[in-house]
């Protein structure tokens, strides 16, 4: 993440009002269900919102969040470039480079920078115009800029190939999912259905909760940052907290327990995962809940895949309880998911393929690890004069 303090090197420093002109006066929201899809892209803070059928602007412009963006986590992208025929609605700022400053080293400027000091807003932060006006930002030269943006580009282009290669191995496992027990949703193969509840030996149990105060030291805990796609990206990653023996033993998590997100915004809502063999005791937080299934009956990796499906996720549609920003789904609703229940055979012939895959995604994972550090050393030195 870049900042006004990692900034401070060879370069002159301007406020960002000064090297851009902003259109945002020109730009349209349309909600949408009045917005009729098109061949031009509607974009919103943080990148394509859909299509529409109309275009505001026609030129190489960079977006920068105004409401809506990732300011709590900048490493996610809170700027990008666009071309040709857009439409913007009003949660992105919209930046014409003047002739100080060269369109691509704008963007790679602006992508990662903590705006946090300039934004105001305590549920939905904001970043005003007036707050962006004064980010301040290095300018070398025109041809020093070209350089860094360069030097950038080809850095990124290697991260994108290995996220590439990481949704191709996702596509992977999900056909193979479906070659092998068919859509759960029409259950082509007649598997018998089962609810989940008639599978689990122990939970759904809720998670702990303990205040901010008691975390830093201790015991490491799950939180549901730490898994993506059907398992735990970084154990070694995890907070720590500090617990009695009692509730370390009651939220222990195990190998092959799977953990399943009761509440977040709707579009992640019912994330899961398959806990992994663990160097240490683990728990786990209370916005999920912890099950662990019958050995008889139950492989928990088949079970990891089929609550990804669009079955499942259509059944957590169906019961989820909305709140502000939130929905949830309790122990009862998960308890009664419909699940397809193919021969426990089959269920470990998929899961030992998904095994050879999940090797595969765990070493382009470490591989973007590494580039993800690579470019964010290279930011840091760019912007400081010494690239």
């Amino acid at each position: 993440m870049i900042s006004r303090n990692s900034i401070n090197g060879a370069f002159p420093i301007k406020r960002l009002g000064e090297v851009v002109e902003f259109l945002d006066s020109k730009r349209r929201p349309v909600t949408e269900s009045d917005r009729r899809a098109g061949r031009y892209p509607y974009y919103g803070a943080n990148g394509i919102q859909g299509t529409i059928d109309d275009f505001i602007f026609d030129e190489p412009l960079v977006l920068l969040a105004e409401d809506g963006g990732h300011f709590n986590d900048a490493d996610r992208g809170i700027a990008y470039r666009i071309f040709g025929k857009t439409w913007v609605n009003n949660h992105a700022h919209v930046l014409r480079p003047t002739e100080k400053i060269e369109i691509g080293y704008l963007c790679r400027v602006l992508e990662n920078y903590d705006v946090s000091p300039f934004v105001t807003g305590t549920t939905r932060g904001k970043l005003t115009k007036a707050g962006a006006s004064r980010i301040e930002i290095p300018l070398p030269p025109l041809a020093e800029q070209r350089r860094i943006a360069e030097v950038l580009d080809r850095a990124e282009a290697l991260r994108a190939k290995r996220r590439a290669a990481l949704a191709q191995l996702d596509a992977l496992t999900q056909s193979l999912f479906l070659d092998v027990f068919g859509d759960p949703a029409t259950n082509p193969k007649g598997w018998p259905v089962r609810r989940l509840i008639e599978l689990i030996i122990d939970g759904p149990q809720n998670g702990l909760y303990k205040p901010s105060t008691d975390y830093g030291s201790g015991t490491p805990i799950l939180r549901i940052d730490a898994f993506y796609d059907g398992a735990v990206t970084d154990i070694s990653a995890l907070k720590r907290v500090r617990l009695a023996e009692d509730e370390r033993n009651k939220f222990r998590l195990t190998e092959d327990d799977v953990v399943i997100n009761r509440v977040n915004s709707l579009e992640y809502l019912g994330k899961c995962a398959l806990i992994p063999k663990l160097p240490e005791k683990a728990v786990f937080e209370s916005n999920m809940m912890r099950m662990r299934f019958d050995p008889k009956t139950t492989q928990p990796r088949f079970v990891v895949q089929f609550l990804q499906t669009g079955f499942i996720k259509s059944q957590i549609q169906m019961c989820a309880k909305h709140a502000v920003n939130q929905a949830s789904i309790n122990q009862q609703d998960v308890s009664g998911f419909r699940v397809n229940l193919p021969p426990l055979p089959l269920q470990r012939e998929f899961a030992r393929r998904v095994t050879a895959v999940e090797s595969l995604k765990t070493a382009q994972r470490a591989s973007l690890a590494e580039l993800d550090a690579l470019f964010a050393t290279l930011q840091h030195r760019a912007f400081r004069g010494e690239l």
